[in-house]
């Protein structure tokens, strides 16, 4: 469907499964005395716009432990829920709301930009911790630093697409990382 896009694989389907267990292995046993008879923690993650859906979900579901489960979005969608307060220009739910624990759920940190502001936002809200996992990260790509807890690969500051990341709305299906061939954006 994309022949000839993608230069190369950096990280395989295997991989990014590989790591999205283990990344959820870390962060059940970092948050584990918050779960309570086995009903939902008092953990929250937060997923940062459309590229973070497929991460998320992979690792929401590999994670031993019941979360409370969020989004944050850069602009209003269709109707919310009343229990929607704002953050600004963007939205995110209640359940950020203060002493609850709060993990920030990211595909990939390039600049850090966004995550700062996101990071700075939550925190007014005082959550009990805040925290960050990626599962990309692009050292030599950062502006700001931010700190990040759980980082599942640290890849070249190359244009990549593919689970969940796109150029254009296109390639987010791909189940691997791959390094997007310049022909394509240039």
């Amino acid at each position: 469907m994309y022949d000839g896009d993608i230069s190369s694989v950096l990280v395989t389907e295997e991989q990014v499964r590989e790591k999205t267990a283990e990344l959820a292995q870390q962060v059940a046993g970092d948050y584990a005395d918050l779960v309570r008879d086995g009903r939902e923690s008092d953990l929250v993650l937060i997923g940062v716009l459309k590229g973070a859906v497929m991460f998320m979900t992979d690792f929401a579901r590999a994670l031993p432990i019941r979360p409370s489960s969020s989004s944050w979005r850069s602009a209003p969608t269709a109707r919310r829920p009343r229990r929607r307060v704002s953050c600004g220009s963007s939205r995110t739910s209640t359940a950020t709301s203060a002493g609850r624990h709060v993990l920030i759920v990211e595909d990939i940190i390039d600049s850090g930009l966004t995550l700062n502001w996101l990071l700075g936002n939550l925190q007014t809200r005082s959550p009990a911790s805040l925290e960050v996992v990626t599962l990309l990260r692009k050292p030599d790509a950062v502006k700001v630093d931010v700190p990040v807890r759980y980082v599942g690969f640290d890849i070249p500051n190359e244009f990549v697409v593919g689970y969940g990341l796109d150029y254009a709305e296109r390639y987010r299906d791909l189940p691997y990382i791959g390094t997007l061939d310049p022909s394509v954006y240039a």
